[in-house]
């Protein structure tokens, strides 16, 4: 399986999901990744992640370009959107499947959190997990004739990762992060992890990967925030046969609370800003200073 990357010219993008207005934070990583192609004489690629539908915009995905634009930041052409390549999402889940990697989970949140109650005194199967509490695995033990009759039933089913015989087959994995060195690969630490949900036939984890290595990405600098969603997509690029670019992830904007900018943060929204006369020239070094006083705070607790 693949280790290098595709290509020597650095590849950057910025990937919002077009569900609220851009914040401060957005700016601060659009404009970390587009300067570093523009310094490296490399590509900048914007790409909209929008494979929520119940969440998504197009009110909003208007928004952000229009304050990438304003922002002075310039990127490749066209521009990709996630609903459009759900094709592409289901060809991977296919390879997967025919891998033995996939089993269809049937199981509501009401099921999973009552089994993870009712399983209270057996720590493992109450661990939890980056994205909340690490799946018990209900579903996993079903055999292949009871899978096949709820589905022909048409009963609703996620399709999740078997972790175990995942990781069995891709060995041991590492990737390498420009801010914090050579890492160790634990995608376990998620559990079974959803690739594909009951009302979306994909999953943010799938997705960015399949389209990162599809669009040539060389470094993927993103929040820190998704730090831990690194070891899943390292995983899946074992078991795609993808490239393997690099990572850097950085620092989150804090709010005057030292609470993470989030959209519901109005007063950080780069319409906002824009309308009250802000020059786009200074978002950089708003930015850097809000991460100053993020720091800051942290070190005082």
């Amino acid at each position: 399986m693949s280790n290098a990357t595709p290509t020597d010219k650095l590849i950057t993008r910025f990937a919002p999901s077009p569900t609220g207005l851009l914040h401060l934070g957005h700016a601060y990583s659009a404009l970390f990744a587009g300067r570093l192609a523009t310094s490296a004489g490399g590509q900048f690629i914007l790409r909209i992640e929008d494979i929520d539908p119940g969440r998504c915009r197009p009110e909003f995905e208007d928004a952000i370009i229009e304050d990438m634009t304003w922002l002075g930041l310039e990127w490749t052409q066209p521009v990709w959107r996630q609903s459009e390549r759900m094709d592409v999402y289901g060809s991977a889940l296919e390879k997967l499947n025919a891998m033995g990697l996939l089993y269809p989970c049937f199981c509501t949140r009401k099921d999973i959190a009552a089994e993870i109650s009712q399983s209270g005194a057996a720590p493992h199967l109450t661990q939890a997990g980056p994205d909340g509490p690490v799946y018990p695995g209900i579903c996993k033990s079903l055999d292949g004739s009871a899978r096949a009759a709820r589905i022909a039933d048409g009963e609703p089913h996620a399709l999740r990762l078997d972790m175990d015989a995942a990781i069995a087959q891709a060995g041991a994995l590492t990737w390498h992060d420009r801010s914090r060195g050579e890492q160790t690969a634990a995608p376990e630490i998620f559990g079974d992890v959803v690739l594909a949900r009951k009302d979306v036939a994909t999953s943010y984890h799938l997705a960015v990967t399949v389209d990162d290595a599809a669009q040539d990405v060389t470094l993927v600098t993103r929040g820190s925030d998704l730090f831990a969603a690194t070891h899943i997509h390292r995983l899946l690029q074992a078991l795609l046969d993808l490239d393997v670019p690099e990572w850097h992830h950085t620092p989150l904007l804090a709010n005057s609370d030292g609470e993470r900018l989030a959209k519901r943060d109005k007063a950080f929204t780069l319409r906002a800003m824009r309308e009250a006369g802000t020059d786009p020239d200074e978002i950089w070094a708003m930015a850097i200073r809000q991460i100053a006083r993020g720091a800051a705070s942290a070190n005082e607790l």
